[in-house]
């Protein structure tokens, strides 16, 4: 593990994107770092007696200080499965893209695919990341990811995925074997490295869940202070299915079983009707967007300026990298805003400082850490990214936020810290050769198409 800084860090110089409640910019500001935690910030030039004590200083001039992105909804696996699905919708996606090779995991081929897609999350300003795991085909994989994030030092949720019924037959499980598998992980994983690591259970998709399954694992997640992470209304046909064999569309479904809550996550949320989205509403349940992901597979798009209009808490997300191919939290930034504003046919519909917020604010919440992540402010998670605003893509910068929504891609990312501890210094990784690990999850990548029998023009 990478060690902090010691006698603490300071970063000064840059424009301090703080996130709190009033949006505040210390331009130029600094922020001071002890251990895992914010211990002080402002504008200006820091107090001398801080400089003078301080292990390490990293000067941002030129450059954004903001709290880590939270990725709320991805599935790293996926990061062998880019491309295959360019011209599918969700269930043929499924079907014939996912199924046929996902079986064929194992637990060291889903831990290289978990290491660069974290990476690629670090790269792409999320220092926390939730990860819908659902492919259990060997029992090592939940331990193979989460030993990834251990390794890189990111700041990490299992979301445990699950499902009893009406799916692809080698990736379901009995309630009874859910609950005794996932006690096998929380008691290695759950609040690792003092929280950093954490798991909650995820009901992978309400046509794939029984009711009486879905109710024994949301009140396990709960009984260790846990969350539940489901995909929700993310197609009409889906909606459909509910409809026809329930009787009841899907945040209908879920709140009949007792599930909705602040400790709720649902992804996608995209066919919901008006009294769907009061429900959530009043339940204080968290929506997670993704924006990129609903584009490349023609879901929908969802009613995020109605959501906010309604006072939800809304995330962001990438999605895995097989309905989007990138997992880049800055080009979630600008296209949730962009979608929203043709969508809408309202340019004013959103603002930048609107995504950051979502990103960051709600993240937190979606993460289960809305007082700990998402500002920057003391006593705060040490969690946050230097972002080079000094480059022919972004400057000049007439507004920070626009800046960092519009223009920021992940190479101008500079320096990652997660709880005090610096991952991507003068970017480059800290912890792990990147090259090299990229050479053996292609070969990784290889043998699993090859076991699955599926042409791969993965020639390296």
């Amino acid at each position: 593990m990478i060690q902090r800084p010691a006698g603490g860090l300071l970063i000064t110089g840059g424009a301090v994107v703080t996130v709190d409640d009033d949006f505040t910019i210390h331009d130029p500001g600094w922020v001071h770092v002890i251990d895992d935690r914010i211990v002080g910030l402002g504008a200006g030039e820091p107090p001398p007696d801080i400089a003078a004590g301080v292990g390490r200083v990293i000067d941002t001039t030129g450059k954004a200080v903001m709290p880590g992105m939270v990725n709320g909804h991805t599935h790293l696996f996926q990061t062998f499965f880019r491309g295959l699905a360019d011209d599918k919708p969700l269930l043929e996606w499924l079907k014939d893209c996912i199924f046929p090779a996902a079986v064929h995991l194992d637990r060291e081929s889903a831990h290289l695919a978990a290491m660069v897609g974290l990476i690629e999350n670090l790269r792409s300003g999320a220092t926390s990341v939730i990860d819908h795991q659902y492919i259990h085909i060997d029992e090592g994989i939940d331990d193979g990811v989460c030993s990834a994030a251990d390794q890189l030092g990111v700041r990490f949720v299992l979301a445990r995925g699950w499902s009893d019924r009406n799916y692809q037959p080698d990736l379901m499980e009995s309630g009874d074997q859910i609950l005794e598998r996932v006690r096998r992980v929380t008691g290695k994983w759950h609040q690792h490295d003092s929280g950093r690591i954490r798991v909650e259970l995820a009901p992978l998709i309400p046509w794939g869940c029984s009711d009486e399954t879905l109710i024994s694992t949301v009140a396990e997640s709960r009984s260790w202070g846990a969350g539940t992470h489901i995909h929700c209304a993310e197609t009409k046909i889906e909606v459909d299915m509910n409809l026809d064999e329930r009787g009841v569309r899907h945040v209908e479904w879920l709140d009949s079983l007792g599930v909705l809550g602040p400790d709720t996550q649902l992804a996608h949320s995209i066919w919901l009707d008006d009294g769907e989205l009061d429900t959530i509403a009043q339940r204080g349940a968290v929506v997670v967007h993704c924006p990129v992901s609903n584009m490349y597979l023609a879901s929908g798009v969802s009613r995020i300026v109605e959501m906010k209009q309604r006072g939800i808490t809304i995330a962001l997300a990438s999605d895995g990298p097989g309905s989007n191919n990138r997992q880049d939290m800055f080009e979630v930034l600008k296209a949730t805003v962009l979608l929203q504003k043709v969508h809408t046919l309202d340019a004013m519909s959103l603002q930048p400082e609107d995504s950051i917020r979502m990103a960051c604010n709600g993240g937190a919440a979606a993460f289960g850490l809305p007082d700990e992540i998402g500002v920057l402010a003391s006593g705060r998670k040490a969690d946050l990214v230097v972002v080079d605003l000094e480059s022919v893509f972004t400057a000049p910068v007439h507004r920070v936020a626009s800046a960092l929504v519009f223009c920021a891609t992940p190479f101008d990312v500079t320096e990652v810290v997660v709880d005090g501890r610096i991952l991507i210094d003068d970017r480059q990784l800290t912890m792990v050769d990147e090259q090299e690990l990229l050479a053996k999850a292609t070969q990784s990548a290889r043998k699993v198409f090859k076991r699955a029998g599926i042409s791969s023009r993965i020639t390296r």
